[in-house]
């Protein structure tokens, strides 16, 4: 009997990882991306808070790994991390966590920020727009990242309203050398986006 050959094991998701640069040009940290198995956009922000949790889960499974010097890593985190429902690597040190704007400030949620404060974490309001659950989160961000699409709309309001609470201010998507001139005159700590550096594929 001729044996059935072996399926091919699925190839592992990958990682991609975008700088995160101060206006002097000085690198301070890296924004870690899931991927697709090729490399590509998973289009994880339409994914359930399961399946994006599990997203999470590969992305921090490889910052061992990651040859990162002193650059921070920045990674997207939903509800579950916060509420310990999911277990966070130890790297605290280096790791700030990236609280999505779809997490809701209940009070399991507010303690679980306290906690990871507490624990040695630093974390991060993901595309600020100054809705009522980032507002009550804001006293615990020591980052608050705006889009500058974003900025558009709002103006430059926004980012004063996210340094209220002595947070540094990113901006996001950072798409040309103009906006690189208004995000610097706007008062921004820290800049990210393709025209600075853009998120590249690490393969595994």
């Amino acid at each position: 009997m001729t044996p059935h050959a072996q399926a091919p094991r699925p190839s592992p998701p990958q990682v991609a990882r975008q700088p995160i640069w101060s206006p002097e040009g000085v690198l301070h940290g890296y924004e870690l991306l899931y991927r697709t198995a090729d490399g590509t956009p998973a289009g994880v922000d339409s994914w359930d808070e399961n399946r994006q949790e599990d997203a999470t889960e590969a992305v921090l499974s490889r910052i061992a790994s990651m040859e990162l010097g002193t650059a921070l890593a920045f990674v997207n985190v939903t509800r579950g991390y916060l509420v310990d429902t999911r277990a966070l690597p130890p790297h605290r040190g280096q790791l700030v966590l990236e609280v999505l704007e779809t997490v809701p400030a209940d009070d399991d949620s507010l303690a679980g920020l306290t906690r990871l404060r507490d624990a040695g974490y630093r974390l991060a309001l993901d595309d600020f727009t100054a809705s009522a659950a980032q507002l009550a989160m804001l006293p615990w961000a020591d980052y608050v990242k705006i889009d500058c699409r974003d900025l558009l709309q709002h103006g430059s309001a926004l980012v004063e309203l996210a340094r209220s609470g002595g947070a540094q201010v990113v901006a996001e998507r950072v798409s040309d050398r103009a906006l690189v001139d208004h995000c610097v005159a706007w008062g921004f700590d820290l800049l990210q986006g393709d025209v600075l550096g853009p998120a590249a594929t690490l393969r595994a």
